[in-house]
């Protein structure tokens, strides 16, 4: 009979999440593991790679976010919840660098790929219950996708912040 698990999936891919905060691509299986405190071994056997590890954290990360955003309820606070975790820009430099290396891979970019249409599906039908107009998510996950990507590069006062007030700009001039 096989032991039962102690450690969970979502403990493992909340260490993944915490390694690439601090590391970037450049982290390994065995920080992985060393962070949720397991085995290399229990990390390979479950996940498979580091390839492994990084699609289990994108299929983690869109189901998360798309609950998050039907919590929140209007466009304004679902498109908040897309980069909240990113408050440092360190953190948020890694990340980038993550996805950039993540664009490489074909399988990792299909997953994108799908995760970037789920969230605009979510957000159409959030943008049709406010009556903005036609392709107003399209255009609002663009802006919130560039004001990240700016901020990462050139962080000014805080990315939320920031994103509030371009989200609140654009919305008025939709409304």
């Amino acid at each position: 009979m096989a032991r039962p698990r102690t450690i969970t999936d979502e403990r493992i891919l909340a260490a993944v999440a915490a390694v690439i905060d601090r590391r970037g691509p450049e982290f390994t299986v065995a920080d992985v593991a060393a962070e949720a405190g397991v085995s290399v071994g229990a990390v390979a056997k479950r996940f498979g790679s580091k390839s492994g590890l990084l699609q289990a954290l994108t299929r983690a990360g869109t189901e998360e976010v798309t609950r998050r955003m039907r919590e929140a309820g209007t466009v304004r606070e679902a498109l908040l919840t897309w980069f909240d975790r990113l408050a440092d820009p360190v953190v948020a430099t890694n990340n980038l660098a993550q996805l950039g290396v993540d664009l490489i891979d074909p399988e990792l970019r299909a997953l994108l790929a799908r995760h970037y249409a789920v969230l605009e599906s979510e957000l159409e039908t959030l943008c049709a219950a406010e009556d903005l107009p036609p392709n107003a998510a399209r255009v609002l996950a663009a802006l919130v996708y560039g004001t990240a990507m700016d901020w990462s590069v050139r962080p000014r006062g805080e990315l939320v912040k920031r994103m509030t007030e371009d989200i609140d700009l654009v919305l008025k001039g939709m409304r």
